[in-house]
């Protein structure tokens, strides 16, 4: 019989840390795999293909935002930085390169189940959707199958939590969607204050299907409400009672 258990890779050099975090995760009958540098991390994701990894910042050698940028060259898997730094630059760093989320350190045993558990809900949790490729206009069309956008005739892949809120946006096109609603929504409840998250993502997708991200046309911003999608079937219904 095969183990459906989801795996968890812990990528730290505090032997004691691991321990830690192993303990608590199989507790909820997480399966745990671990290594002690970057390197080694690398190799047990291209070997282990773990549902998600729990990195390390501060790490001899090779640290973790270095770790992070080689493994997003080989592989989507969700990452939730450790670090013993509070500050914001440090966290839009690490979101930057690709990470999920962020974990300050000293941390309880409940904040971090409550992350793993948030973070693989969002990055595996089907989606569904009524069409399977949503025509928004000419230029842009989202596949809801592959989870792609197809912006003038080119697939782009999406990654989970962009999708997530791209297809959150769609749903309520022509509404303003609250940052707290979207945090909520695409991240989990308990992350309805971390509106760096939400401010990077909306940027990471107009780089994406805008056509200047600078002055987007698809996703516009509230100032200080939240944000909203354009209405294209309200567009869609002009034009065509336009040609009639």
């Amino acid at each position: 019989m095969s183990d459906l258990r989801e795996t968890i890779l812990v990528v730290d050099d505090e032997p004691r840390m691991i321990r830690f975090i192993r303990m608590n995760l199989e507790l909820e009958k997480f399966q745990v795999i671990e290594a002690h540098n970057g390197l080694e991390a690398l190799d047990r994701i291209r070997k282990d293909l773990p549902d998600l990894v729990i990195l390390d910042v501060m790490m001899p050698e090779l640290d973790g935002f270095e770790t992070l940028k080689m493994l997003r060259e080989i592989s989507s898997t969700p990452v939730i930085m450790l670090t013993v730094r509070a500050d914001e630059e440090d966290k839009v760093r690490g979101l930057e390169l690709g990470a999920d989320d962020y974990v300050t350190k000293p941390f309880g045993a409940r904040e971090l189940v409550s992350r793993v558990k948030a973070v693989l809900r969002r990055t595996s949790g089907p989606v569904s959707a009524k069409e399977a490729i949503l025509q928004i206009d000419d230029r842009l069309s989202v596949d809801f199958n592959s989870r792609d956008v197809i912006v003038n005739g080119e697939r782009i892949k999406l990654r989970p939590t962009e999708f997530r809120l791209l297809y959150h946006l769609i749903e309520n096109a022509g509404w303003v969607v609250p940052h707290e609603m979207l945090l909520a929504k695409v991240w989990g409840y308990e992350y309805r204050e971390e509106t760096q998250y939400l401010r990077l993502y909306i940027t990471y997708l107009r780089q994406k299907i805008e056509e200047s991200p600078s002055d987007p046309k698809y996703i516009l911003t509230e100032r200080g409400v939240g944000y909203r999608f354009v209405d294209f079937r309200q567009a869609r219904k002009d034009v065509d009672e336009g040609t009639d």
